[in-house]
This record gives structure tokens, sequence and C-alpha cells, in this order.
């Protein structure tokens, strides 16, 4: 992925956008970690629970990597990164 050619400088706004989208897509990365780890818990006192927790568990992984898509995306504009589509 190609970087900038010249020096990039970002505004003070800029800057604490980024940090903010930053902190959205930890928060949301732990929301769907927590519930990974809940969804073990349950199934570890309540083996019963598993098949329905099942559906729980395979959502996060999809739910996590779309989270940072689209960090990455809007990270990507900022920094002026052009992906080469292959």
């Amino acid at each position: 992925m190609p970087s900038p050619n010249v020096p990039l400088t970002l505004s003070r706004e800029q800057v604490e956008d980024l940090n903010r989208k930053l902190s959205t897509m930890r928060h949301d990365i732990n929301n769907h970690l927590s519930l990974v780890v809940a969804a073990i818990e349950l199934i570890k006192y309540k083996p019963q629970m598993a098949e329905k927790m099942m559906v729980t568990l395979g959502e996060q992984p999809s739910k996590i990597n779309d989270s940072i898509k689209k960090f990455s995306a809007e990270f990507e504009v900022v920094m002026g990164i052009n992906r080469e589509k292959k």
C-alpha cells in the first residue's frame, strides 16, 4: 500500500478525530471480546447453553474485523494512503 510521497501535516482536529475513532474501535473490540469471554464462562458453568452461545461466539470475529476495517479505511483517508485494488 503506497504511502504519501511528501511529509504529512495533520491539524490538531484531525489528530483528535483519529484518536476518537481509535478509541471507538478499541471500545467496540473490547465489547466483542467481552461477549466471547461471557459466552465461554456461561458454557463452562451451563454446558446446555453451548449451542445457543455458538451463535454469539460465531458473530464476534466478523464484528471485530468490521471495526478494524472501518477504522483502517478512515485512517487511510486522513493519511492519504491509497490502496491498490487487486
